[in-house]
Parts: C-alpha cells; sequence; structure tokens
C-alpha cells in the first residue's frame, strides 16, 4: 500500500512539532528511523520553497538560489556530522542524521522567513532582525546538539562540539558558494 502524497510531510510537520515541544535526546530517537535522506531533502526543498515565495524580492534567480542554498547548506551540514561523527565512533547512519536534522531545521528556518519578511516590510526590522537571526542560530545549535547524540550516538566528550563547529562552516559556506553562483 503506497502512503497518500503529502503523507510524509504531514507525518514530519507533525513530528517536528513534537521535536520543539519536548527537546531531548529521547525525542529524536523516537523519529531517527522515521524516514531516509530522500524525505529529509523534500522536506527542507519544498519549506525552502515556501521561504523563497517570501523572498521573491531578489528576482527569480533569487528565488532559485535561495532554495539550492538551503538544501546546500542542509546537506552539507549533515554530511560534514555524519562523516565527523563516524569517525569518531559515531553508529548512526546518514539517512538517520539527515532525517533527525530536517525535524528541527525546517519550523525554525520557516519560521525566519517568515518573519523576516514581516520585519523588511516594517521600520523595527532594523532593529530586531539580527536579534531573530540570532535566535534561530541558537535554536538551531541546541537542537543539533541534540540530534547529533541521538542520531550518531555521540557524547559530549567525543567532540561533539568540534563536529558542529565544522559542520556549520561548511554548511555557511556551501550556502555562499550556491547562491553566488545562481545569483551572478
Amino acid at each position: 500500500m503506497t502512503k497518500p502524497a503529502g503523507s510524509n510531510l504531514s507525518i514530519m510537520f507533525s513530528q517536528s512539532i513534537e521535536v520543539l515541544k519536548k527537546p531531548s535526546i529521547a525525542t529524536f530517537e523516537r523519529f531517527e528511523r522515521g524516514g531516509t535522506v530522500m524525505d529529509a531533502g523534500i522536506y527542507v526543498a519544498v519549506t525552502a520553497a515556501i521561504a523563497g515565495i517570501f523572498g521573491l524580492i531578489g528576482g527569480v534567480n533569487g528565488f532559485i538560489a535561495g532554495i539550492l542554498g538551503t538544501l546546500a547548506g542542509f546537506f552539507a551540514f549533515s554530511y560534514i556530522v555524519y562523516y565527523l561523527g563516524k569517525q569518531r565512533g559515531g553508529t548512526g547512519t546518514f539517512d538517520e542524521v539527515a532525517y533527525t536534522f530536517s525535524l528541527f531545521w525546517v519550523p525554525i528556518w520557516l519560521a525566519v522567513a517568515v518573519l523576516t519578511f514581516l520585519l523588511v516590510i516594517t521600520i523595527i526590522g532594523i532593529i530586531f532582525l539580527p536579534l531573530l537571526l540570532l535566535a534561530a542560530v541558537a535554536a538551531s545549535v541546541y537542537f543539533a546538539y541534540l540530534a547529533t547524540q541521538s542520531s550518531m550516538n555521540l557524547t559530549p566528550a567525543s567532540g561533539l562540539w568540534t563536529i558542529l563547529i565544522l559542520a556549520g562552516i561548511g554548511s555557511w559556506l556551501a550556502s555562499v558558494v550556491v547562491n553566488a553562483i545562481f545569483r551572478a
């Protein structure tokens, strides 16, 4: 029996809500085997497209660059965590890493896109936009910390912070390169 179109997305969205409401390693453990890299990629791509609609100010190239930059950043982060986690004795799979990361990545950065749009069209946005971005990064770091412990079965003693910092740098670089290519 095949699932109806969009059912994975609705399941993932409800799992995202659960992760945000009850952030813990145990919550991520419940969902880590619930999907694949493909599921994570579709979830992130759909959300990036929705967020991209709010960014159409940059034109069609900006829209496409935003989607591809988001995907590049997400997959770079996920793969670097997976690869370095394996080097440090992690036992998770790439499916588990990408899937668990998508569960927090999507709602946080979708909220950022919507709120950024709302703030940009107001004068107070100049003041609150940097605070919003800082809060989103802090939340992402917290959830990545929990998700990495769950999906890779790593402890803080295994160099978890080093892995997350390197993955963050790699994600940022991938996103910047893709955006530069498609905005040129």
